[in-house]
């Protein structure tokens, strides 16, 4: 089964509001994680996914500020 949720041409503005409010999501989900988790593994792992997020919502909104011109953006979900 697939989820469609992101499919079409943006302005780059539009791109980088609707990439970072994904991430954000993702990021706050892997927060609400580490509150509720004791396992310090866990905690670390999450953490690190957490900066790695960061740091490709940062690449990604550099890239499409340097464009002019309409971004398209897909995103599918996958459930297997």
């Amino acid at each position: 089964m697939n989820i469609q949720l992101i499919q079409g041409q943006f302005t780059p503005q539009e791109a980088i509001d609707i990439i970072t409010k994904m991430v954000q999501v993702k990021i706050k989900f892997n927060e609400d994680k580490i509150t509720n988790s004791c396992h310090e593994e866990d905690i670390k792992l999450r953490e690190k996914r957490i900066k790695s997020l960061q740091n490709e919502l940062h690449e990604a909104r550099k890239a499409i500020a340097e464009k002019n011109e309409n971004i398209e953006l897909q995103s599918v979900i996958t459930i297997m």
